[in-house]
């Protein structure tokens, strides 16, 4: 089983993934440090909204298979760079959280993800479980 570092803003959907992904009940939990399990690395927020943090990511991410850019469907924004994915030294994908929210626009959410460079996206509602299976056999796959 690949590890995924999961990176994105604050209330992007990362600790219930994190979750739903190790099969654990969804309950809210703020992350205020880092926290490892056998499958996921999951970061906080501020740690990519805060530019002397984000040092750290590019630390962890050396502990990670596979990078996970989380972008929830009802963000305003994107926080991330034109081809930032180039910077990365291993798979880079990009997960669309929230997707099940009535004010989701998950196709601009998508586009935003592929500016960044993501060339495998995945679309997921950790709440309902909708697409978290499709992350967790890409994460299961061999390395290849």
């Amino acid at each position: 089983m690949r590890k995924i570092i999961l990176v994105g803003r604050s209330g992007c959907g990362k600790t219930t993934l994190t979750q739903a992904l190790n099969g654990q009940k969804i309950t809210y939990h703020k992350t205020q440090y880092i926290n490892h399990s056998d499958v996921v690395i999951d970061t906080p927020g501020e740690y990519a909204e805060t530019r002397h943090l984000g040092y750290a990511l590019a630390l962890y991410a050396f502990e990670a298979d596979v990078v996970g850019l989380l972008l929830s469907a009802i963000e305003p924004f994107s926080l991330y760079s034109p081809n930032i994915t180039a910077l990365a030294n291993c798979d880079v994908v990009g997960i669309v959280t929230q997707i099940d929210h009535p004010y989701a626009n998950v196709l601009q959410a998508k586009d935003w993800l592929q500016l960044a460079g993501c060339r495998t996206i995945f679309s997921v509602s950790a709440v309902t479980g909708l697409g978290v299976k499709a992350l967790y056999d890409y994460l299961s796959k061999s390395y290849e």
